[in-house]
């Protein structure tokens, strides 16, 4: 016991102890005014770390239901295959044949040959062989060939398609007059992540650079947006902006999403995803003038030029254009876009499973991913809109008119020349679009209503396979196409919208840049089917972060 009393006291006596005890004591009552510093420095530090980078973003949930058709025409490439069955008769046996029954017989009985003469068979080879067929030989070829090859028209509904997209915003300003903007999207199908669709003639079913995330793609986040801006050059008005560029989502298309305006030019002319420099001027406080430069291909780096000689390689696909802010106030914005695209190619690198031969029209036998490389140069296209909005009281109202000229080389490819077909010499051609909106306030701005309207002529071709409409871009569309649509802020941060959209062709291959148009009501020979009516209702809710 009293070597327990003995070391309770030497225990006592450390010096901890008493520190011990004390913190056994009610502690005393907080300084409001210290706390206060404290939250104050807190706050501070977070500020500092938030001003390095800001991030916001939104989600989207959209269900859409699909309502097309496709018209009575005859199918392109079952045409060209049969030709190239023809033509592989002829060649063998020397003579015309009676019917496609004498083309097929002949072939089970020369399978191997057939075979041998298909995989080696190319589109030069086949331009120089139906070419020297005489116009009246051609005629009678196509004339015993087509009946084989028509198809009546059919429905291509989808009664629900469900689609998530993701986007989160990067904002920083690491040093006086020097920004960098970013942002990284998501955007899918439900029950669809593979990256890669199946060509069914529309242009956004081909995965290339200027639509990864303007098209449903997969649940891949990728970079759509990644600039750095260099302000107040030399204490003027002047920058420099490099990188990925803000391309997509420009006035007046944003009305219709209940978004500030998203991208430098007009939307109606260019609503694609590319790399490139712009050299911005402030004119004055209302006014900017810019010039821009993108690389939409690059033939240089993988796609195997250094395999072809050097007269077959192919030149990269420059643009170059002036994007002029005249009039920007609160209540009207005046904007003019001029552009040139240099050597546009018959495509642009991406990835696309093909279902037929392009050279041969053959089925092809499985669903395989092709990495698709363009083949030639087509020559430059021309392009011009303006557009003017104007808020007149609870009012949102908006007109634009667009021009295109084409500029063509005299090849041809496969899929056809600049605005013509595989056989046919491409000739200039001009388009015209015209595109009106008004849009309506009410319930203190929470509530907006709108409709819109345009329509494209025969040659009609912009930049806009990014557009954000599942079906297909309106845009681009040669014909009409009629908009109604409701938004509504259930609070700041979430909005719900309800749109209806109604698409009116008049002629085929919108958004192509090969290809001849063809009128849909005369039963056309189409390579890939198109529609000729289509309507689309959705509804969505977004929440913004």
């Amino acid at each position: 016991m009293r070597k327990l009393n003995a070391l309770l006291l030497a225990v006592a006596l450390l010096p901890g102890a008493s520190a011990f005890a004390q913190s056994a004591e009610p502690s005393p009552t907080p300084d409001p005014k210290v706390e206060e510093l404290e939250k104050r420095i807190q706050k501070l530090e977070r500020d500092a770390a938030l001003d390095r980078v800001q991030f916001s973003g939104d989600f989207r949930f959209e269900a859409h239901s699909i309502d097309a058709s496709v018209p009575n025409h005859f199918d392109g490439m079952a045409l060209q295959n049969q030709v190239v069955n023809t033509l592989f008769y002829a060649g063998a046996t020397g003579r015309f044949p009676q019917g496609m029954g004498q083309v097929n017989d002949f072939i089970r009985q020369n399978y191997s040959d057939y075979l041998y003469f298909t995989q080696n068979l190319t589109f030069a080879q086949l331009q120089q062989a139906i070419g020297q067929f005489p116009p009246q030989a051609q005629q009678q070829l196509y004339g015993m060939l087509l009946p084989g090859v028509y198809k009546p028209g059919y429905e291509a509904d989808n009664r629900i398609l469900y689609t998530n997209r993701l986007r989160l915003r990067m904002e920083a300003q690491p040093a006086k007059n020097l920004s960098f903007s970013g942002r990284l999207s998501m955007y899918k199908v439900w029950g669809d992540s593979t990256g890669v669709q199946v060509l069914n003639g529309q242009p956004t079913s081909v995965n290339i650079d200027g639509t990864t995330v303007g098209v449903p793609n997969s649940d891949i986040l990728r970079v759509e947006r990644a600039y750095f801006s260099w302000n107040k050059i030399g204490g003027k008005n002047l920058y420099l902006s490099i990188g990925r560029r803000p391309s997509t989502e420009g006035a007046p298309l944003t009305l219709r999403n209940d978004e500030a305006r998203g991208g430098t030019p007009l939307g109606a002319l260019i609503n694609y995803q590319f790399d490139g420099i712009t050299v911005g001027y402030g004119l004055s406080d209302k006014s900017t003038l810019r010039l821009c430069y993108g690389l939409g291909y690059e033939s240089g780096f993988g796609s195997g030029d250094i395999l072809q000689l050097p007269q077959d390689r192919l030149k990269d696909a420059h643009f170059l254009g002036v994007n002029w802010d005249i009039l920007d106030t609160e209540d009207t914005f005046v904007q003019v876009t001029l552009a040139r695209a240099f050597n546009v190619t018959d495509g642009f690198n991406g990835l696309v499973v093909l279902p037929n031969n392009p050279v041969t029209g053959a089925p092809v036998g499985a669903p395989i991913v092709m990495r698709f490389t363009p083949s030639t140069n087509l020559g430059h296209l021309d392009l011009g809109s303006v557009v003017a909005l104007r808020k007149q009281g609870p009012m949102d109202l908006f007109a634009s008119v667009s021009f295109n000229r084409s500029d063509p080389e005299l090849v041809t490819t496969p899929f056809g020349g600049f605005f013509s077909d595989p056989f046919e010499t491409p000739e200039e051609q001009t388009g015209t679009m015209w595109y009106v909106g008004a849009r309506y306030r009410f319930n203190e701005e929470k509530t907006k209503i709108g409709v819109e309207f345009n329509h494209g002529s025969e040659y009609w071709m912009n930049f806009a396979v990014a557009e954000d409409d599942i079906l297909a871009p309106k845009t681009a569309a040669r014909g009409d196409v009629f908009e109604a649509y409701l938004t509504h802020r259930i609070n700041p941060k979430l909005i719900f919208k309800a749109a209806w959209i109604k698409y009116m062709y008049d002629y085929s291959g919108s958004g192509w840049q090969v290809g001849a148009p063809k009128k849909l009501d005369e039963s056309p020979i189409l390579g890939l089917p198109t529609y000729d009516d289509a309507s689309k209702f959705s509804v969505a809710l977004t929440a913004r972060f």
